[in-house]
């Protein structure tokens, strides 16, 4: 049976779009959407998302398979684009639009706004280990600047989940970072019972930051919403960041504000849809 789909990116981070509405189950499996992802022999994507019916008085429910077959909570890139293909099934202008999204990280609100950018509420940040989950603290502490042994190097990292896990760690250079190398080590690494996401952050000025990511279930990624999130919070716990700044990603810039009235994150960027297609 053919599978219709939508290809969208946010910042080169990107995934096939499937209208899921008519059941409450994916129309694909996992092992299906490792084909579908496959750059080579499918049609190429960092994961498959599925546009389901809402639940708990949401409009829709959004779920995701990585690349390699695993499910992540939740994909900041992936919510934008979910949002604007929505607009496209709804046939609605993209225009100060909202949608209320389940996802396994909780509910999700997404706006659309008139310059065709999403900003994306996405809720208060978890610090505490239990939360990541991380044992490189109590339970019950954060994790800011602890050492972690990884490719024979002590690295200072600061541990944050924006619905996902994140390890940031803060380098002098990001383009001398081998991620490929470096990546999969801090994915694995026994501190992180669940696997983490990885960012290595430059601070250029406390507004403006350099991000690379290694990416949980996906690897070497262009853009990672979450983690750009996750970041900016890690760059405010150790003093090195504002609360309002722009993550500058190999794909392209998101806009991130860690706001001090509520203690929610706002993500905007863009949403870009490539092409259509059956598989």
């Amino acid at each position: 049976m053919a599978i219709e789909f939508t290809k969208y990116h946010g910042l080169g981070n990107d995934f096939i779009l499937i209208d899921n509405r008519s059941s409450s189950r994916p129309q694909v499996t996992p092992e299906q959407a490792i084909e579908m992802c496959d750059r080579h022999f499918g049609i190429g994507a960092d994961g498959v998302i599925f546009v389901l019916p809402g639940k708990n008085d949401t409009d829709y429910t959004m779920r995701i398979f990585n690349s390699d077959g695993s499910e992540p909570e939740m994909c900041g890139n992936g919510i934008r684009c979910f949002a604007g293909f929505v607009a496209d099934l709804e046939g609605v202008s993209r225009t100060q639009d909202k949608y209320r999204i389940h996802t396994l990280a909780g509910v999700i609100t997404t706006q659309l706004m008139a310059d065709g950018q999403v900003k994306v509420d996405m809720g208060e940040p978890k610090l505490l280990a239990s939360e990541i989950p991380t044992t490189l603290c109590p339970d019950d502490q954060k994790v800011v600047e602890q050492p972690l042994e990884v490719a024979g190097k002590t690295w200072d990292v600061t541990c944050v989940s924006t619905g996902n896990p994140h390890c940031i760690t803060f380098v002098e250079d990001v383009a001398a970072i081998s991620l490929e190398t470096i990546g999969p080590q801090f994915e694995h690494h026994p501190a992180f019972p669940q696997r983490i996401n990885t960012e290595f952050i430059q601070v250029v000025r406390p507004d403006y930051v350099k991000m690379r990511v290694w990416e949980r279930g996906a690897g070497i990624t262009l853009a990672c919403g979450t983690g750009a999130c996750a970041s900016l919070v890690a760059g405010v716990l150790t003093g090195k960041c504002d609360r309002i700044a722009t993550v500058e990603l190999p794909g392209g810039p998101l806009q991130i504000e860690w706001s001090i009235s509520n203690q929610r994150m706002y993500m905007t960027g863009p949403a870009e849809r490539v092409f259509t297609g059956k598989f």
